[in-house]
């Protein structure tokens, strides 16, 4: 069973920037495609990037291309998500998720394992 944790959410205003991380058990690391998803109150869980086993084939939903970047170290076996010109709406539940494949998954039910996740509230 891999294991991942997420840190780094928070409280912060609108047009703040913010890094979240999630370091997991998977083995070898390196093999793993990850992604990042959010929820909001009410809502369905939604992609919101993804990248492969060496960082350089990524893929972000609309509503944060251009914001956020996300990448990853292997040798920590840590995945980033840097959040720039946050926006109310990005407050959320993040969740990362990882899954033994080459492709880059967009959907949830991809993913074979997540973490409990990281609130992360822009106030306005």
């Amino acid at each position: 069973q891999v294991k991942l944790v997420e840190s780094g959410g928070g409280l912060v205003q609108a047009g703040d920037s913010l890094r979240i991380s999630c370091t997991n058990s998977a083995r070898p690391f390196s093999q793993y495609a990850m992604g990042w998803f959010r929820q909001a109150p009410g809502q369905e869980r939604e992609f919101v990037a993804s990248l492969n086993w060496n960082g350089r084939t990524t893929y972000y939903s609309d509503s944060v291309k251009g914001r956020f970047t996300i990448s990853r170290d292997n040798a920590k076996n840590t995945v980033y998500l840097q959040m720039n010109s946050l926006k109310p709406e990005d407050t959320a539940v993040y969740y990362c998720a990882v899954v033994r494949t080459v492709v880059p998954a967009t959907t949830s039910v991809a993913y074979e394992n997540w973490g409990q996740g990281t609130q992360v509230t822009v106030s306005s």
